[in-house]
């Protein structure tokens, strides 16, 4: 269950603090199955599977947690096709076209009678707790779906104060100049791809599978171009793509961390998450830990707790 993509948010040690039992909060909002005129649900799952009821699962200082949604497949062409047949015959019994209000108080019957014959898709969206340095770590590249699930959260906390990621270093123009002069911090060294921008006139170029240091990538640098995202390795352990937003992509753990949990013989579906998890959070603590000092990122209220 290792994540793949990494939205992040930090919280301040007082707001740790009503974290230590989540599931009877979490139980408050469990997911429900999607009523017969609902076009979507949403609320917490087991991250073990179905068949299990336990609501989060904790390992050292982080707290693993999974949100559930279910949402009705009804695509609007359906939906179109059902109500114009229903406007062209009620138009013909009226001998006239049909108003405003009479049209949406139509459609309004249209979606009653196809919402429950719909196709149900389910997600899941896994997140971690991080309360000793105070990360929320979400399994997304999507903000819309990250500020969902701090959403389901918070309603399910009655408050939680998470707030996105600060940095006193614009990730911009640093990862910029670690392109463009080659000296990127201890651990780290450049992949194989990065986004390039030109902030004034719109031009974009992708790079994948291209030696980042060659001078063509170079020429774009100088001709004004930015780096928005930039593929990198730290310390041959793992490899994403980070981008100006702080959001991290195709997170990849190398064979050194893969063949350290392979080593480990399990016996059960739990305990080879548990297993995963744990190893997951320790080699990723090291990396925000790193991150923190590269970009400047300060913990809230981190110089009053």
């Amino acid at each position: 269950m290792f994540f793949r993509n990494l939205t992040l948010f930090r919280f301040s040690s007082s707001a740790a603090k009503p974290l230590q039992d989540l599931d009877p909060a979490l139980a408050g909002r469990a997911l429900r199955a999607c009523g017969p005129l609902e076009i979507a649900t949403r609320g917490f799952v087991s991250p073990f599977g179905p068949d299990s009821e336990v609501l989060s699962h904790t390992v050292g200082n982080a707290t693993l947690v999974t949100l559930g949604a279910e949402e009705k497949l009804l695509p609007a062409a359906v939906v179109n096709a059902e109500l114009g047949k229903r406007l062209r015959k009620e138009a013909e019994r009226r001998g006239r076209p049909l108003g405003g209000r009479q049209r949406r108080a139509l459609k309004a019957e249209v979606l009653d009678i196809l919402l429950p014959q719909a196709f149900v898709r389910p997600s899941r969206l896994n997140a971690y707790i991080e309360t000793k340095n105070g990360w929320l770590v979400l399994d997304t590249a999507s903000r819309k779906a990250a500020e969902a699930a701090l959403t389901a959260l918070r309603e399910a906390l009655g408050s939680f104060p998470a707030q996105p990621l600060t940095a006193s270093e614009a990730p911009r123009a640093l990862m910029t100049a670690w392109l463009a002069h080659g000296k990127l911090p201890t651990g780290l060294v450049l992949g194989d791809e990065c986004e390039l921008r030109d902030p004034a006139g719109g031009a974009v170029i992708r790079c994948r599978k291209q030696e980042l240091e060659s001078a063509e990538v170079r020429a774009h640098l100088k001709q004004g171009k930015q780096v928005f995202q930039l593929g990198l390795q730290f310390e041959d352990r793992a490899s994403f793509v980070l981008g100006e937003d702080l959001v991290i992509r195709k997170l990849r753990f190398l064979d050194v961390v893969q063949d350290s949990l392979d080593a480990d013989g399990r016996d059960s579906a739990e305990a080879e998450l548990d297993a995963r998890f744990a190893l997951m959070t320790l080699e990723l603590g090291r990396l925000f830990a790193e991150m923190e000092k590269w970009f400047g990122l300060e913990r809230p209220d981190a110089k009053h707790d």
